[in-house]
């Protein structure tokens, strides 16, 4: 039980821990230093699953737009550029797809409501903090539990099972790549796979594809309808995530029409606050940040999350 001096209650939100506070303790500075060499990954069913048939569906589009629509056209420099240009994209876009999945998405550490870490707080008496009765930790400002993570997440926007991870303070920017490099190459592959439909329908359906013509066909209204499913959902995904970082508000907190009790970071401050730094083209950059010494393997921990 905490001390006389303050109150510690298990509700959801608790307004005097800031974003960036931390333990004082040597191990528990020790313990996030070393979570922050890991790499997270969630181990749930469903979202590796989804991960999974992202990928497929992606190699699935490269494929066909490689050797079905590209490398039998008579058009050298026509394949070789629209070659170049999708497979770019395809591989920014599955990048930000590891780097979205393998990142912490800003993970508070569990079991930090201990009685040395409320004395290191220095409270006043009567301040109120909170803690979740979850994962028992003492919840910073903009927290939420993810069920599926079982952790509370710093500035939590939602769980998307397509990543297999949450979207948090850590990997937003990431995220919303992934979903601009899929809205981009779904939008190639739609404008790739009209050009192929006229130039078969224009002349031999035996000479513009090394296919037979119904599986030719088959494979291209396939991969319509797969570009234009991605399309819609990530280039929605997208919007809707600029929005949410140029005003400051998680999907969370927009649907609990939260009050904000934060200082909000608007527009290009919001902007650079995720993506780090003054406007560039680094910030079109998922492998920022990226050191190979992650993926250094370490002993796993229970829970829904280890580390390699």
């Amino acid at each position: 039980m905490p001390s006389s001096g303050h109150r510690l209650r298990d509700v959801e939100h608790h307004p005097l821990l800031a974003e960036n506070d931390s333990y004082d303790s040597s191990s528990s500075s020790s313990s996030e230093a070393d979570m922050a060499d890991r790499v997270w990954f969630i181990r749930d069913g469903c979202g590796m699953i989804c991960a999974v048939m992202t990928w497929l569906l992606v190699v699935y589009a490269d494929f066909v737009v490689t050797f079905v629509m590209l490398l039998p056209s008579k058009d050298f420099w026509y394949s070789v550029v629209n070659g170049v240009l999708f497979n770019c994209l395809a591989v920014l876009a599955l990048s930000s797809h590891l780097r979205t999945m393998l990142t912490d998405p800003g993970a508070v550490p569990k079991g930090n409501a201990t009685k040395e870490y409320m004395e290191s707080l220095q409270l006043k008496p009567g301040e109120v903090i909170y803690k979740c009765p979850k994962c028992c930790c003492i919840k910073p400002e903009r927290a939420h539990h993810c069920s599926i993570c079982k952790r509370c997440i710093r500035k939590m926007d939602h769980h998307c099972p397509w990543v297999n991870n949450c979207v948090g303070e850590k990997n937003q920017r990431f995220f919303v790549l992934f979903t601009m490099y899929i809205a981009l190459s779904s939008v190639h592959a739609l404008i790739l796979c009209g050009l192929q439909f006229v130039s078969c329908v224009r002349g031999q359906w035996t000479e513009c594809s090394d296919f037979s013509p119904p599986v030719t066909v088959i494979l291209l209204i396939f991969l319509c309808l797969e570009s234009l499913l991605f399309f819609t959902f990530t280039a929605v995904m997208f919007g809707t995530q600029i929005h949410s970082i140029c005003n400051d508000e998680t999907e969370i907190e927009r649907l609990k029409s939260e009050k904000p009790t934060w200082e909000r970071r608007l527009r290009w401050e919001g902007m650079r606050s995720v993506f780090g730094g003054p406007p560039s083209l680094l910030w079109m950059n998922p492998f920022v940040g990226f050191r190979f010494g992650q993926l250094q393997t370490r002993p796993k921990k229970g829970g829904p999350e280890f580390s390699v």
